[in-house]
């Protein structure tokens, strides 16, 4: 008598980040199992991070009481650039070093297993609408408002990626031709305008001009966080500098709903945590510019996963290996 070779239904899933690793062990219906979180150690260059990235899916997978045997696959999820075909990590910001890296071929002979790549904005894009904020949508936008601005696209159900793969940049759409230089080489992007490193940059020039009694008693250089932190204890000014980058982020939104037509649009990351005094203008601001039609289509919502949205978007572009 023939046995038929049991089948894997587990994989790993992994979210590369500037300054921290999230190794997770999934069924495919999205049921975690174990986890591994550590530094990345990104100043230290490619083969170390790489070596942090197969230990952090082992200790995830010891975690889960499970082996290396009992994997079907594994994905990777890496800011910036990505050739999705090759399993090569292009360039990323925050990983000094990283030129071509071929990530995918790395863990495949170290594991043994099939490994796919993917940008960190769609793979949160996919998550949000698989297991988050996003079920049960066939058209949706997710923006991660954070350091910078990134985003996915999930059109008619299916994450959009483009002609090159470089679809969802939202973060890089001109909202206006003279604004302030983005670190993309072009000015006025709605990253230089509404992210983190923007409302920290617009805080520097405060306390340069006396305006932030409480920003000045800051040490160090000044984080989106340390101005939160202040506009929440009722520094007028810092209040000002949150609801700006609100505006410009409604600027944005509202070309996105005129453009996508989406049922959701769906915001995480970071100052997504700020709450109102940064939605309730982005959300007038939409409101104002949108077209009615596509507007009354449209709900704003909140990210649900935090930072496993990436992971979990791998895992639901592994499902297909798995017997879930």
């Amino acid at each position: 008598m023939t046995v038929a070779p049991r089948r894997k239904k587990y994989v790993g899933a992994v979210d590369l980040g500037g300054s921290k690793i999230l190794s997770v062990i999934a069924q495919g219906d999205g049921r975690r199992l174990g986890e591994d979180r550590r530094s990345t150690s990104a100043e230290e260059g490619p083969e170390v991070v790489l070596e942090r990235i197969g230990v952090s899916l082992e200790t995830a997978l010891a975690n889960a009481g499970l082996q290396q045997g009992d994997l079907a696959a594994v994905g990777i999820c890496s800011p910036g650039p990505c050739d999705i075909d090759s399993g090569v990590i292009s360039s990323a910001p925050n990983l000094p070093g990283w030129r071509d890296v071929p990530i995918c071929r790395y863990l495949e002979e170290r594991l043994g297993v099939s490994t796919r790549l993917e940008n960190d904005a769609n793979a949160a894009a996919l998550g949000e609408h698989v297991y988050g904020a996003g079920r049960g949508c066939r058209h949706l936008i997710y923006i991660t408002v954070s350091t910078g601005i990134g985003g996915g696209l999930i059109i008619d159900g299916r994450l959009y990626r483009g002609a090159t793969g470089v679809a969802g940049e939202l973060g890089h759409m001109t909202i206006d031709p003279n604004g302030p230089p983005c670190g993309c080489g072009n000015r006025g992007c709605l990253e230089a305008l509404a992210s983190g490193t923007a409302i920290a940059a617009r805080a520097e020039e405060l306390v340069a001009q006396g305006g932030s009694a409480l920003l000045a008693q800051e040490e160090g250089r000044l984080t989106a966080e340390a101005v939160a932190q202040a506009a929440d204890q009722g520094d007028i000014a810092c209040q000002g500098i949150i609801r700006r980058a609100g505006y410009y982020l409604g600027v944005g939104l509202a070309s996105y709903v005129n453009i996508f037509n989406p049922e959701v649009i769906i915001i995480g990351g970071g100052l997504a945590k700020v709450g109102e005094l940064l939605l309730g203008p982005a959300r007038a601001e939409m409101a104002a510019r949108a077209m009615r039609e596509a507007l009354n289509a449209v709900q704003l919502k909140l990210a649900e996963l935090g930072d496993y949205a990436g992971v979990m978007g791998m895992v639901a572009l592994l499902r297909e290996a798995t017997t879930a």
